[in-house]
């Protein structure tokens, strides 16, 4: 929520967002002690008034009309963190970097540890956080594994050792358990089996402490694929005690993989192989002791690989003959001379980049390579300048464009690097780098990334992506900013959901519009923001029903040219009016920036999603689905897609079988997300054609 409301509207050039009934399915975030009070305030009651983004929040009544939209809720004189509007987690406003009013989830920390008493960021006490303050952990069988998962709850590594402090310090401050048993393949604390505090003492007055030490590479593992039909995929085999073994499937991420290239034979070698992915060699996963299994040769292990272009890290990376396998003599013994390049505060002279979270390999959020670790770069600072090193680095020419905020999602695993400065001539992201590696003051909704060659993509390709046809048209109310999408089909009108103006009412004065909206919080070169001249509901529709659910909006502009079409905002077509969508209609997707499971997202995001016969609508919304309603998901239900809170009033397009992106649904109402049997309702824009056309004087 910030200094104006976002609500999805579709511009009749038509795009956008998609909301469910208030009686969608709640989730709980693993670390927040901010979860919605259980008793009869029905809100959370604390008093943390900062946001996850360490902004301070501002007082309640610093903002026109919240405390009176929200009466008996908690709003008072005060700035601590409330959630009136029922969310699960508790949100306040605060000024952005732009001085403009905006919003924020608080910062909850439930789970979250911290070192204390070392001598550096590396080492200390370990502390965690618990039910609103922080306690220390009895070192009862406190071990080398416990240790690895704090370090790597911290982003220090993937190593650390147990140690032990002394209590007599902490002789009154807070023991949170008595006891840990990590197995060591946990990413968090709160993922170990615990036991809780009982008020007696430690054993030997002594707490769990760490050292954590950075990832270094580790024995070499000789590991070679076999059976597949290239060298880039097959069954998993290792090198142990001078015979080649197969891995067991047990724990392997892709279940599919089980004897996918076939039976090995010989022995089981590994079994219970947890990789995080970071890791340099097989060797340093969790697993069990070598030769340790419960396994048939039917369950082995198998993978396909991407074959690798010499960015790799380490020629251990890069596709060879087994080891020791070959026909040569030293005569024919390589050699490679390296030209040395500035280096500083011990950065790497070139350090490998990639750009992951991006639609093309062209754009992404930055990420590099150190320690043996992917790491993400805080956007302090972070300009145009720093991604013109970066797209030459990765090998592009053309225009370089600086995105901030966790523009193509936040990162996971440490942050590498803060305040980039480059003036956009060197070789290398390394030559620009100043502070040592691993300081910073960020979190991953601040990872940097770029866009190289902007501009260049060729139209014939945006055209066909619908995304691009329906993209970023938000309402905004100029208060509060919530996110509702929507689609434009002719340029001066906007169609989106009757319900998205229930709460804030049909004043124009209360609304802009934003097109070619991406991140939420991020200005961007193709937005642009226009004044609302009309807003005309469905006449039938009625604040207590979903059926009739679908509104226009006029934006502001003369001779009926408002806004202005670009390859980042065009229009969508309407349907016709008896127009047989589920026969006629493939290739369906919605888009919005609603609830991701986690949070709201700050980016615009798309999926594929596939049409309901009317029957298993009727099923699963008895006496409440009307022929004036689509509904829609995915019918496998590990693959379920569905529109969420925050999606309401943004569009269902599809394509065409001669061509062309269809507005054919507006996300309405459902129950919960992503649940098979409560798929999600859309307004059927075929039945209301002659309205719209009407209305709009079409």
């Amino acid at each position: 929520m910030s200094s104006s409301l976002v609500v999805a509207i579709t511009i009749v050039v038509f795009g956008g967002k998609v909301c469910l009934g208030s009686d969608a399915s709640s989730f709980i975030l693993p670390f927040t002690d901010c979860i919605q009070s259980k008793g009869k305030a029905g809100y959370y009651q604390g008093s943390i008034d900062v946001t996850e983004s360490g902004a301070k929040c501002m007082n309640w009544g610093d903002v026109a009309g919240v405390k009176d939209r929200y009466p008996g809720k908690g709003l008072g004189d005060h700035n601590f963190c409330r959630n009136p509007d029922g969310r699960i987690r508790p949100w306040c406003f605060f000024r952005n970097n732009r001085g403009r009013i905006d919003w924020g989830y608080c910062d909850c920390k439930q789970g979250s540890v911290r070192l204390q008493g070392g001598r550096s960021k590396l080492e200390g006490t370990v502390e965690v956080y618990l039910n609103g303050a922080w306690g220390a952990i009895c070192s009862n069988s406190w071990g080398h594994e416990d240790a690895a998962v704090v370090c790597r709850q911290l982003g220090q590594g993937y190593k650390g050792r147990a140690r032990y402090s002394p209590l007599s310090r902490l002789s009154f401050s807070l023991v949170h358990w008595s006891s840990v048993q990590c197995r060591g393949h946990e990413d968090d604390l709160l993922q170990c089996p615990n036991t809780l505090w009982n008020g007696g003492e430690c054993a030997n007055r002594q707490v769990a402490a760490v050292t954590c030490t950075l990832q270094e590479a580790t024995v070499f593992v000789p590991v070679r694929l076999v059976g597949g039909g290239s060298g880039f995929e097959g069954r998993v085999e290792v090198y142990h005690a001078g015979h080649w073994g197969t891995v067991c499937d047990d724990q392997w991420d892709d279940a599919d993989a089980e004897a996918y290239f076939g039976e090995g034979s010989g022995r089981v070698l590994l079994d219970e192989v947890q990789c995080t992915g970071n890791e340099l060699s097989i060797e340093q996963c969790p697993k069990n002791p070598w030769g340790e299994h419960n396994c048939e040769h039917r369950e082995d292990a198998g993978v396909s690989c991407t074959p690798l272009t010499g960015k790799e890290p380490a020629l251990s990376h890069c596709d060879r003959r087994e080891w020791r396998k070959h026909d040569c003599t030293h005569k024919e013994d390589v050699s490679v001379t390296c030209t040395p390049e500035r280096v500083t505060h011990g950065v790497p002279a070139s350090v490998p980049l990639r750009l992951v979270g991006g639609e093309t390999a062209m754009e992404g959020r930055v990420e590099i390579y150190i320690n043996g670790q992917w790491g993400t770069i805080c956007d302090d600072g972070w300009t145009d300048r720093d991604a013109d090193v970066v797209c030459r680095q990765l090998g592009y020419t053309g225009v370089s464009k600086a995105r901030t905020m966790a523009y193509f999602g936040e990162g996971e695993g440490p942050i590498h690097v803060d305040n980039v400065k480059c003036t956009g001539s060197e070789r290398s992201l390394a030559d620009c780098i100043k502070q040592p590696i691993g300081t910073h003051n960020c979190r991953h909704t601040e990872d940097a990334g770029v866009i190289c060659n902007y501009g260049q993509h060729d139209i014939s390709d945006v055209i066909k992506d619908p995304i691009a046809l329906v993209c970023g048209l938000r309402l905004a109310h100029t208060r509060q900013k919530r996110i509702i999408g929507g689609e434009n089909s002719l340029s001066c009108w906007v169609l989106t959901s009757a319900h998205c103006f229930k709460r804030y009412g049909n004043s124009t004065k209360t609304y802009k519009v934003r097109v070619g909206d991406y991140h939420t919080l991020v200005p961007e070169e193709f937005e642009a923001e226009y004044g609302v001249e009309e807003i005309v509901p469905h006449p039938n529709y009625r604040p207590h029903s979903n059926d009739y659910d679908l509104a226009l909006v006029r934006l502001s502009g003369r001779d009926d040219r408002c806004a202005v079409l670009s390859r980042h905002v065009l229009p969508a077509c309407l349907p016709l009016r008896r127009e047989r969508v589920l026969k006629v209609a493939s290739n369906c997707f919605i888009t919005g920036w609603g609830d991701t499971g986690r949070a709201y997202s700050k980016t615009l995001q798309q999926a594929s999603i596939s049409l309901l016969n009317k029957r298993h609508c009727e099923a699963s919304y008895p006496g409440q689905f009307t022929g004036r309603m689509l509904c829609a998901g995915n019918a496998q239900e590990e693959k379920w897609v569905d529109s969420c809170r925050g999606d309401s009033g943004g569009p269902l397009v599809c394509e065409r079988p001669t061509g062309g992106w269809v507005v054919y649904g507006v996300t309405s109402w459902g129950h919960a997300c992503r649940l098979q049997d409560s798929p999600g309702v859309y307004t059927k824009v075929s039945a209301f054609v002659p309205w719209v056309r009407r209305v709009a004087g079409l």
